[in-house]
């Protein structure tokens, strides 16, 4: 059996066991697991825009913004653990929420990359914005191609670049760039542009093998 999904496994118990004590808190005052999404997807937009005014307002050279930016991001992309632990342990699942988180998880996916490669045309990277794009293509395949074999009542879980390490390279790129801006001896900027590198390569990767995947099963 491969190591990363048990760590994966436990890394992710970990964080349920810490976030516990606020889900059942929200659940007592009348907070639903929908909210939850919602509320992640808003803040995801304005990580967006803060990428979107860092391009048009600040210096070039300046970094900082796309930092905190990471941090709104990262706090946004705690809420859809949130959402689905708490539809969980509240007995809360319905249909419309599990349809509902996915089609915002792709929301939450279109605008940080979006803002990302608008921010890279208007610093003068145009070629990280393409790889950017590219990132987003594959992301969204990852996705689409996950679900249409679902839908054929297959099972497609496989590959190593799926949403939470997207986001996690995604996240970890914009931190490094933005607080390391000045202390490491390059360019902090190839943080984010390296992770988004990592992404367009291994999402797609990720993508033409559950298509083979499917193949598969439908052969056997």
């Amino acid at each position: 059996m491969s190591v990363y999904p048990i760590v994966r496994n436990g890394i992710q118990n970990l964080v349920y066991k810490v976030i516990d004590p606020g889900v059942r808190a929200a659940v007592k005052i009348g907070i639903t697991p929908n909210v939850v999404t919602t509320l992640g997807v808003l803040g995801n937009a304005f990580g967006a825009a803060m990428l979107v005014y860092a391009a048009l307002f600040c210096e070039k050279a300046d970094y900082s913004l796309v930092g905190w930016a990471g941090v709104v991001i990262i706090l946004s992309s705690v809420l859809d653990m949130v959402d689905g632990y708490m539809a969980r342990t509240a007995n809360m699942c319905t249909t419309f929420g599990a349809f509902y988180d996915s089609v915002l998880d792709r929301y939450c996916e279109l605008l940080t990359l979006s803002g990302l490669a608008f921010y890279f045309m208007n610093i003068g990277l145009a070629w990280a914005a393409v790889v950017t794009f590219l990132s987003l293509i594959g992301s969204i395949m990852v996705s689409y191609v996950r679900a249409r074999a679902e839908g054929l009542g297959l099972d497609c879980k496989v590959g190593l670049m799926q949403r939470p390490e997207r986001v996690v390279v995604t996240i970890l790129g914009m931190l490094l760039t933005g607080f390391l801006q000045g202390i490491v001896a390059f360019d902090s900027i190839w943080f984010v542009v390296g992770g988004q590198i990592i992404i367009a390569f291994f999402a797609n990767l990720t993508a033409f093998h559950r298509i083979i995947h499917v193949k598969k099963q439908l052969h056997e």
